[in-house]
């Protein structure tokens, strides 16, 4: 249904731009809310008719989705508006706050349908009303709630919507919710049990664990994560490609929303180069960066030696050394500077999140590493945190 929908009324846009992401994500917002509004309609009918408090809670869930869907609407659209001069990098983590949102919706209608829930069982009433048509209302809502499950996945994952991913997984949760509603109206149909209000409560969890999940993921990029590890990963393939850059290090990635993300790293070249010639092939290599991965780069020159033998050994034995406090561990910027009575190593050194120590003890430790294995050596370490995944 996306795809013809898409066929007829974004007539082919390139979903990879930013005006073609917005459309799909505009018609798959619309698309959710009609399915919804028409599922609470079919269920609160149903749940009308056979005074079932399980099909009415389901019903509800619905109309809190097609809310859902209009918030992530709402987000697309606030997304999409350009950059100003209050807000330079434009306004993408909309996307995220209205997935936020969708989540805070999910939890809280999820625990109104507990109370409710939990009130049917102290008080049980017995089911009324034509059961053969609430169990095709509810075999056609986890039909539709199926197929809203694969395009919300499908499409969210090429768009990187996290408003999207949130109501695929949503969609999960109303199928496994349905379900258990289904089994509820067939066991009361063909038998004396009563679970109405106990399958109503498992419905309940099942939206407060959806909600929960998804709040947890959208805040995620809010307080600010490690980028992707295959983002990272190309970066540094696409950079390394150009001979001038001898190593990278110190990269950040700075998430501005979907597709607005800013890239800062310290590229190291030879201290003897062409500096005209080697800043020109940095500008190429930041231009080459923005038109693979739609990033803006901003790359920092490093100096370094890249032909003394005798630096280049002491390197090797510290950075050794350093990969003694953890195997991941890093060090750059590497200089040494001789004097009568001790030579100087100057340098700045990764460490992993994972060692708990402080900087300052952290300096104390690769010191005392240095001196004790290196003769006549004195580290001068400043201590950095990898702001990706190594």
């Amino acid at each position: 249904m996306v795809k013809i929908l898409s066929m007829i009324f974004l007539r082919g846009k390139d979903i990879t731009t930013d005006a073609g992401r917005r459309a799909y994500g505009t018609l798959c917002s619309v698309l959710g809310i009609f399915l919804n509004i028409l599922l609470f309609a079919g269920k609160l009918t149903a749940g009308i008719l056979s005074g079932s408090i399980a099909i009415t809670a389901d019903a509800f869930n619905n109309i809190a989705d097609a809310g859902s869907s209009v918030i992530t609407l709402i987000g697309f659209r606030f997304a999409g508006m350009k950059p100003d001069t209050k807000h330079p990098f434009g306004h993408g983590r909309f996307e995220y706050i209205s997935g936020l949102l969708v989540s805070i919706i999910i939890v809280i209608v999820g625990f109104e349908l507990l109370t409710s829930s939990v009130d049917k069982i102290l008080h049980p009433e017995a089911l009324s009303g034509n059961s053969l048509v609430s169990i095709i209302i509810l075999v056609a809502s986890i039909l539709v709630k199926g197929y809203m499950f694969f395009y919300n996945r499908s499409i969210g994952k090429k768009i990187n919507s996290s408003g999207m991913k949130a109501t695929a997984m949503d969609c999960v949760s109303d199928c496994a919710a349905t379900t258990v509603v289904l089994i509820s109206v067939i066991v009361g149909t063909f038998t004396d049990l009563n679970i109405d209000g106990w399958c109503g409560a498992a419905v309940s969890i099942f939206v407060l664990f959806a909600g929960i999940k998804s709040a947890f993921e959208t805040l995620q990029p809010l307080l600010g994560t490690s980028p992707d590890e295959e983002f990272v990963s190309n970066i540094e393939k696409s950079v390394l490609e150009h001979s001038v850059v001898v190593g990278i290090h110190d990269m950040v990635v700075h998430d501005y929303g979907p597709g607005r993300q800013m890239i800062s790293l310290h590229a190291e070249v030879d201290g003897k180069g062409d500096i005209f010639l080697i800043h020109d092939e940095i500008d190429i290599i930041e231009q080459e960066l923005k038109a693979k991965y739609g990033c803006e780069a901003v790359i920092h020159m490093d100096p370094i030696e890249t032909d003394n033998e005798f630096v280049n050994q002491y390197k090797i034995k510290v950075s050794e050394l350093v990969r003694r406090l953890h195997k991941d561990a890093t060090i750059h910027d590497f200089r040494m500077v001789p004097g009568p009575t001790h030579n100087n190593l100057i340098f700045d050194a990764v460490i992993p999140f994972e060692v708990k120590d402080s900087e300052e003890s952290l300096e104390e430790k690769i010191s005392l590493l240095v001196s004790q294995n290196l003769e006549k050596c004195f580290a001068v370490v400043k201590i950095d945190r990898p702001y990706t995944t190594p």
